[in-house]
Protein backbone atom coordinates (compact mmCIF):
# COMPACT_ATOMS: atom_id res chain seq x y z
CA UNK A 1 0.00 0.00 0.00
CA UNK A 2 1.55 3.24 -0.72
CA UNK A 3 2.80 5.34 1.95
CA UNK A 4 0.15 8.46 1.51
CA UNK A 5 -2.60 5.92 2.54
CA UNK A 6 -1.26 4.46 5.55
CA UNK A 7 -2.40 6.47 8.76
CA UNK A 8 0.26 6.65 11.32
CA UNK A 9 -2.19 8.09 14.34
CA UNK A 10 -5.34 6.38 15.13
CA UNK A 11 -7.98 6.80 17.87
CA UNK A 12 -10.49 4.28 18.95
CA UNK A 13 -13.18 4.57 20.67
CA UNK A 14 -15.08 1.52 22.30
CA UNK A 15 -18.53 2.19 22.57
CA UNK A 16 -21.76 2.18 21.06
CA UNK A 17 -21.47 3.23 17.23
CA UNK A 18 -25.65 5.12 17.49
CA UNK A 19 -24.80 6.36 20.97
CA UNK A 20 -21.29 7.91 19.96
CA UNK A 21 -22.73 9.00 16.35
CA UNK A 22 -25.48 10.84 18.16
CA UNK A 23 -23.70 12.69 20.59
CA UNK A 24 -21.60 14.32 17.47
CA UNK A 25 -22.78 16.21 14.72
CA UNK A 26 -20.91 16.65 11.60
CA UNK A 27 -17.85 15.08 11.62
CA UNK A 28 -15.61 17.94 9.71
CA UNK A 29 -13.01 16.74 8.07
CA UNK A 30 -14.06 13.74 7.58
CA UNK A 31 -15.29 10.71 5.36
CA UNK A 32 -16.87 7.67 6.43
CA UNK A 33 -15.91 3.85 5.67
CA UNK A 34 -18.09 0.96 7.23
CA UNK A 35 -20.15 -2.02 7.09
CA UNK A 36 -23.82 -1.84 8.99
CA UNK A 37 -24.12 -4.99 11.27
CA UNK A 38 -25.67 -8.33 9.57
CA UNK A 39 -28.97 -9.39 11.07
CA UNK A 40 -27.26 -12.49 12.57
CA UNK A 41 -25.81 -10.09 15.29
CA UNK A 42 -29.24 -9.17 16.79
CA UNK A 43 -30.63 -11.95 17.44
CA UNK A 44 -33.67 -10.79 19.29
CA UNK A 45 -34.61 -8.87 16.39
CA UNK A 46 -36.89 -9.93 13.62
CA UNK A 47 -35.78 -9.84 9.80
CA UNK A 48 -38.31 -6.52 9.61
CA UNK A 49 -36.84 -5.18 12.63
CA UNK A 50 -33.32 -5.59 11.52
CA UNK A 51 -33.86 -3.82 8.50
CA UNK A 52 -35.70 -1.14 10.05
CA UNK A 53 -33.03 -0.42 12.40
CA UNK A 54 -29.81 -1.29 9.68
CA UNK A 55 -31.94 2.01 7.78
CA UNK A 56 -32.05 4.07 10.92
CA UNK A 57 -28.45 3.32 11.03
CA UNK A 58 -27.20 4.10 7.86
CA UNK A 59 -29.31 7.14 7.64
CA UNK A 60 -27.88 8.18 11.02
CA UNK A 61 -23.82 7.91 9.71
CA UNK A 62 -24.55 9.28 6.48
CA UNK A 63 -25.79 12.10 8.41
CA UNK A 64 -22.83 13.02 10.37
CA UNK A 65 -20.88 12.79 7.01
CA UNK A 66 -19.87 16.39 5.98
CA UNK A 67 -20.71 17.51 2.43
CA UNK A 68 -17.12 17.71 1.32
CA UNK A 69 -16.97 13.85 2.42
CA UNK A 70 -18.46 10.47 1.55
CA UNK A 71 -20.13 8.06 3.16
CA UNK A 72 -18.55 4.75 1.73
CA UNK A 73 -20.80 1.00 2.64
CA UNK A 74 -19.31 -2.27 2.39
CA UNK A 75 -22.51 -4.86 2.79
CA UNK A 76 -22.98 -8.36 1.65
CA UNK A 77 -26.41 -9.70 1.40
CA UNK A 78 -27.79 -12.44 3.28
CA UNK A 79 -30.46 -15.11 2.56
CA UNK A 80 -32.46 -15.22 5.43
CA UNK A 81 -35.36 -18.00 5.41
CA UNK A 82 -35.29 -18.44 1.42
CA UNK A 83 -35.42 -14.84 1.33
CA UNK A 84 -32.34 -12.27 -0.70
CA UNK A 85 -31.92 -9.65 1.58
CA UNK A 86 -30.13 -6.24 -0.64
CA UNK A 87 -28.19 -4.66 1.51
CA UNK A 88 -27.37 -2.20 -1.28
CA UNK A 89 -30.68 -1.33 -1.47
CA UNK A 90 -30.80 -0.90 2.12
CA UNK A 91 -28.23 1.87 1.94
CA UNK A 92 -29.63 3.70 -0.57
CA UNK A 93 -33.13 3.82 1.31
CA UNK A 94 -31.27 5.39 4.25
CA UNK A 95 -29.25 7.57 1.19
CA UNK A 96 -32.23 8.94 -0.19
CA UNK A 97 -33.94 9.64 3.66
CA UNK A 98 -30.56 11.87 4.57
CA UNK A 99 -30.36 13.96 1.25
CA UNK A 100 -26.97 12.10 -0.21
CA UNK A 101 -26.67 10.89 -3.99
CA UNK A 102 -25.25 7.65 -4.81
CA UNK A 103 -21.64 8.29 -6.40
CA UNK A 104 -21.12 4.74 -7.32
CA UNK A 105 -22.11 1.57 -7.07
CA UNK A 106 -19.31 -1.41 -7.21
CA UNK A 107 -19.04 -5.15 -6.90
CA UNK A 108 -16.46 -7.00 -4.36
CA UNK A 109 -15.92 -10.68 -6.11
CA UNK A 110 -15.98 -13.02 -2.93
CA UNK A 111 -15.25 -15.91 -5.47
CA UNK A 112 -14.69 -16.43 -8.67
CA UNK A 113 -16.99 -15.88 -11.69
CA UNK A 114 -19.20 -18.99 -11.92
CA UNK A 115 -18.61 -20.35 -8.58
CA UNK A 116 -21.98 -21.83 -6.34
CA UNK A 117 -21.89 -20.50 -2.69
CA UNK A 118 -24.24 -21.32 -0.62
CA UNK A 119 -25.26 -18.99 2.42
CA UNK A 120 -24.02 -15.58 1.31
CA UNK A 121 -23.42 -14.27 -1.81
CA UNK A 122 -20.37 -14.64 -4.19
CA UNK A 123 -19.92 -10.90 -4.17
CA UNK A 124 -20.29 -7.79 -1.99
CA UNK A 125 -21.57 -4.23 -2.68
CA UNK A 126 -19.27 -1.29 -2.24
CA UNK A 127 -21.55 2.09 -2.31
CA UNK A 128 -20.42 5.58 -2.21
CA UNK A 129 -22.89 8.22 -1.33
CA UNK A 130 -22.56 11.97 -0.42
CA UNK A 131 -24.69 15.08 -0.72
CA UNK A 132 -21.68 17.97 -1.80
CA UNK A 133 -19.13 15.82 -3.63
CA UNK A 134 -19.98 14.94 -7.46
CA UNK A 135 -17.86 12.28 -8.78
CA UNK A 136 -15.96 12.99 -11.98
CA UNK A 137 -16.39 10.59 -14.51
CA UNK A 138 -12.97 11.48 -15.75
CA UNK A 139 -11.68 9.56 -12.99
CA UNK A 140 -13.45 6.84 -13.18
CA UNK A 141 -12.35 3.53 -11.19
CA UNK A 142 -13.22 -0.41 -11.83
CA UNK A 143 -16.45 -1.45 -11.21
CA UNK A 144 -16.19 -4.88 -10.21
CA UNK A 145 -12.97 -5.91 -8.26
CA UNK A 146 -11.52 -9.41 -8.87
CA UNK A 147 -11.21 -9.65 -5.15
CA UNK A 148 -11.87 -8.78 -1.57
CA UNK A 149 -8.32 -9.03 -0.59
CA UNK A 150 -7.14 -10.54 2.85
CA UNK A 151 -9.40 -10.04 5.23
CA UNK A 152 -8.51 -10.42 9.08
CA UNK A 153 -11.48 -12.38 9.69
CA UNK A 154 -14.73 -14.13 7.86
CA UNK A 155 -17.41 -11.37 7.33
CA UNK A 156 -14.19 -8.26 7.31
CA UNK A 157 -13.65 -5.79 3.98
CA UNK A 158 -10.65 -6.95 2.27
CA UNK A 159 -8.04 -5.23 2.32
CA UNK A 160 -8.28 -4.64 -1.79
CA UNK A 161 -11.78 -3.29 -1.35
CA UNK A 162 -10.61 -0.75 1.37
CA UNK A 163 -7.70 0.32 -0.84
CA UNK A 164 -10.32 1.51 -3.16
CA UNK A 165 -12.14 3.09 -0.75
CA UNK A 166 -9.06 5.04 0.57
CA UNK A 167 -8.10 5.90 -2.19
CA UNK A 168 -10.97 7.27 -3.64
CA UNK A 169 -11.62 9.31 -0.77
CA UNK A 170 -8.00 10.42 -0.81
CA UNK A 171 -8.26 11.77 -4.29
CA UNK A 172 -11.55 13.10 -4.63
CA UNK A 173 -12.24 15.07 -1.31
CA UNK A 174 -10.44 16.89 1.29
CA UNK A 175 -11.19 14.94 3.97
CA UNK A 176 -8.13 13.22 5.33
CA UNK A 177 -9.57 11.27 8.17
CA UNK A 178 -11.82 8.15 7.97
CA UNK A 179 -14.12 7.44 10.73
CA UNK A 180 -16.02 3.72 10.80
CA UNK A 181 -18.43 3.75 13.21
CA UNK A 182 -18.77 -0.04 13.08
CA UNK A 183 -15.55 -1.19 12.80
CA UNK A 184 -16.06 -4.32 14.13
CA UNK A 185 -12.44 -6.03 13.77
CA UNK A 186 -10.91 -2.69 11.96
CA UNK A 187 -10.05 -4.13 8.48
Amino acid sequence: MEETLLQKNRTVHCEDALSWLEAHEELTGCSVVTSMPDHSEFPSLSLAQWKEWFIRAAALTLSRCPDDGVTIFYQTDIKKDGVWVDKAYLCQKAAEQAGHALLWHKIVCRAPAGKVTFGRPAYSHILCFSRGVRADISRSTVDVLPQAGEVTWTRGMGVDACYLACRYILDNTQTRTIVDPFCGHGT
